[in-house]
């Protein structure tokens, strides 16, 4: 039978309300909001108990976003509104049991909206979907684990499974993933950051040889100007209000470059001080610059013109660290101001300043997240932004460098033990001496060649460690096309989410234990690790009791598929179920494999964990083709927009971590009550003849394919002319699935051309 299956949430009947935005962040607000959603989803004593232990010593790693802890204290609440959220989220309650498969189809299932998914409560044991059934039904995790190895043994070759890993998988998990995957045969390790940070880790390696930040949370204190660029941290990484606080206390200027004014750069006031709750709070950026959409290279380009052409360059450091600087400096000899102010938006005068700011300050430090990773030209946007620290020599000195801020917890590590369609030959060879498996050298499938070849029918299994791979990738229309080709897919979850809905022939759902839980083997109780967005690792130990008896951890589920396979044929000489029992042998496996990691053990044990080494930032050393860090001259380039059409982007609201939606409002930009908005400028609104309320039908082409988006509900707002922005995942259906960044393949769901039609009554 065919299932009726609905891949995006339900169109909403009515309009949304909206307000002004809010002015402050955090504050009161917030810590009403965090005590609603603790209480309501896990009562108040396991809220409280659960929240004193996150991002503590001893405690469990916020599932929430990577931003870094202090290195050697906590504060009493070492957590953001947002974090709380998360936690909250999987210490929930709820469960969701048989009865509850038994009520309702996957059909009925997908027409719910995903909040409503989300708050179905965790997922207690494991259920499979039977081709032709309508119904998940319960299973043995040993009848599971058999179904996933016979399907995988059956394919013509390796490279017809996928292993998708989310960035909430910890160090242990994900080595075990890769490992799983490469001693199967594939390098087919698709994973979030493809979607997200890809581009910055293609520029990075490129331009300085490590694709990480070179900076440490404490050289937010001593910098002199701090450039926020394409990213709203209030929302996304809200304990970075506080670096920025302190940093501006310290005598840095803030300067937030964005095409939406965001509340958290307006001003903040930090919950756990009473004068700032009672006060205005404290100002976050001394000036924002309100770039149109995707004009950030042709800003930092003109700026880094201004500083060749005033000499505001460091010569000693370029000569003695530097290649290329003869070539970038031809590049930058000319260029139009008329373009480069169509492009941006800005004034000539406020780009001059800006370059008379960065050529003033002694240590300046540049952080940017999805505003700019997910363009045509991120890389290219991000080696002018490099090339601009580079000019004053602003990397590994006190308080300057790169700082991309990641969004997943763990994403940076996951890529760091080998979660990556490139094997490297030193990887490889590594990975061989410490495990005895011979990997594939063949480049692996990414998460858009990943859709793309479950598209065309070369990839039949789809295996996921976390995440929501359907409504987080873009063309959601083509990615439900690509699962329903599969033959069979996996997802191992803690909550239920739209990719259980939307599945191949046949589909498996393994509940795991969440990060605030109590992980015991016969081993005794296990702790995981993580590296954080600056590169420290760390341990975390959760403390509740497990959600259900019928849980397995993470690593014991990928030993129960290993060993799976294993009983069908021969796949390696690894004791996979040894591991599983005891993390301490996965760190040891790790550390042999890995530079870095010497004394994993023990270095893991100390309360705030240890730093990866980091030659940019520890000693000038590069690791590039050069030996030396690159000036990257690339064309000037932008997109491109008929006087019809518009730029969208689409952002998360406040109420939502990445895919996961825990209220249908956007506190700090004023929306509640829905989620189909077209933030517009009122110019536009006009120009349109639209009024706030009215529903508006929306429609992307590329390549000749039209995509449509019907009924959402205009809302007036403070943004350039000619862009708009939506929220994701309901507009992830506009993003065309083959637009990509050069180099990295990103989707570039932050430059999406599309036109804007009245619904017709």
């Amino acid at each position: 039978m065919t299932r009726e299956i609905s891949d995006t949430p339900p169109l909403e009947s009515t309009p949304p309300a909206a307000k002004s935005p809010s002015k402050v962040a955090a504050g009161i607000p917030a810590i009403l909001s965090t005590m609603k959603h603790g209480f309501s989803k896990a009562g108040v004593i396991s809220s409280v108990s659960t929240l004193s232990r996150v991002n503590r010593f001893g405690g469990f790693d916020c599932p929430g976003c990577a931003w870094p802890d202090p290195d050697d204290h906590r504060t009493i609440a070492e957590f953001c509104e947002n974090g709380a959220k998360a936690v909250a989220d999987e210490a929930t309650s709820k469960r969701i049991t048989q009865e509850f498969w038994k009520n309702y189809t996957v059909s009925e299932l997908s027409r719910q909206g995903d909040q409503w998914l989300n708050d179905q409560g965790r997922l207690i044991e494991p259920v499979i979907l039977e081709a032709g059934s309508s119904n998940y039904q319960s299973i043995s995790w040993h009848e599971a684990f058999d179904v996933i190895a016979q399907e995988l043994v059956e394919l013509d070759n390796p490279n017809e499974a996928i292993f998708y890993t989310s960035g909430r998988t910890s160090n242990e998990a994900a080595f075990l993933w890769q490992l799983l995957a490469r001693a199967f045969g594939t390098n087919n390790l698709p994973d979030c950051s493809n979607m997200c940070h890809e581009s910055s880790g293609f520029a990075l390696n490129d331009s300085i040889g490590i694709g990480k930040g070179t900076v440490k949370l404490e050289d937010f204190n001593h910098a002199d100007l701090i450039l926020v660029v394409g990213q709203n941290p209030g929302t996304n990484h809200p304990r970075m209000l506080t670096a920025l606080r302190d940093a501006r206390k310290n005598g840095a200027s803030v300067v937030s470059i964005n095409p939406l004014i965001e509340t958290g750069m307006k001003r903040f006031k930090h919950p756990q001080n009473p004068l700032e709750m009672l006060g205005t709070g404290s100002t976050i950026a001394d000036e924002h610059l309100q770039i149109r959409i995707n004009g950030d290279f042709a800003l930092f380009r003109a700026v880094n013109h201004l500083l060749v052409a005033d000499g505001s360059f460091d010569s000693d450091f370029i000569e003695e660290h530097a290649n290329g600087f003869t070539e970038f400096r031809q590049e930058l000899e000319s260029i139009d101001w008329n373009e480069i102010c169509g492009i941006t938006g800005l004034s000539q005068d406020q780009i001059s300043n800006l370059s008379k700011t960065i050529a003033s300050a002694e240590s300046v430090i540049i952080c940017w997240a999805m505003g700019i990773t997910q363009h045509h030209n991120s890389v290219q946007t991000i080696q002018e932004m490099v090339n601009t620290l580079l000019l004053g020599g602003h990397i590994g000195r006190p308080g300057a460098g790169v700082c991309p801020v990641r969004g997943h917890s763990n994403v940076q590590g996951d890529r760091t033990v080998g979660i990556n369609h490139h094997c490297s030959e030193s990887f490889a060879s590594g990975l061989h001496a410490s495990t005895g498996i011979e990997p594939p050298r063949a480049t692996g499938y990414d998460a858009v060649l990943a859709a793309q070849a479950m598209l065309e029918g070369e990839a039949k299994v789809f295996l996921s460690m976390g995440g929501n791979f359907l409504s987080a990738m873009s063309d959601t229309k083509a990615i439900s096309q690509a699962l329903q080709n599969c033959k069979l897919t996996v997802s191992v979850s803690t909550k239920l989410n739209r990719s259980h809905l939307v599945t191949g022939s046949r589909a498996l759902i393994l509940p795991c234990l969440g990060r605030t839980e109590i992980d015991w083997t016969n081993s005794g109780n296990q702790f995981v690790t993580v590296e954080n967005s600056m590169g420290v690792v760390h341990s975390s130990q959760g403390r509740n009791q497990p959600a259900s008896s019928q849980l397995l951890s993470e690593p014991a589920i990928i030993a129960g598929i290993a060993s799976a396979i294993e009983r069908k044929r021969s796949m390696s000489s690894i004791n996979w179920q040894h591991l599983a029992e005891d993390y301490d042998k996965i760190r040891s496996l790790i550390e042999q494999t890995i530079p870095g990691f010497d004394d994993y053990n023990s270095r893991v044990r100390e309360r705030q964990g240890f730093y990866l080494p980091n030659g940019p930032r520890d000693s000038l050393k590069f690791n590039t083709d050069s030996g030396r860090a690159n000036f990257r001259s690339h064309n000037l380039s932008h997109i491109q927009r008929d006087e019809d059409e518009f730029v969208m982007m689409t952002i998360r609201s406040h109420d939502q971590y990445n895919t996961t939606v825990y209220s249908p409002n956007d506190r700090y930009r004023g929306v509640s009550g829905g989620r189909r908005v077209v933030l517009i400028n009122p110019e536009d609104m006009a120009k349109l003849s639209l009024s706030s309320g009215d529903s508006i039908d929306l429609n992307s082409r590329f390549n000749g394919v039209k995509r449509e988006s019907n009924e959402w509900y205009v809302v007036e707002y403070d943004i350039p002319k000619g862009n708009i922005a939506t929220y994701f995942p309901e507009a992830n259906e506009l993003i065309p699935l083959d637009s990509t960044a050069y180099g990295s393949n990103t989707p570039t769901s932050k430059s999406v051309l599309v036109s804007v039609t009245k619904t017709q009554a």
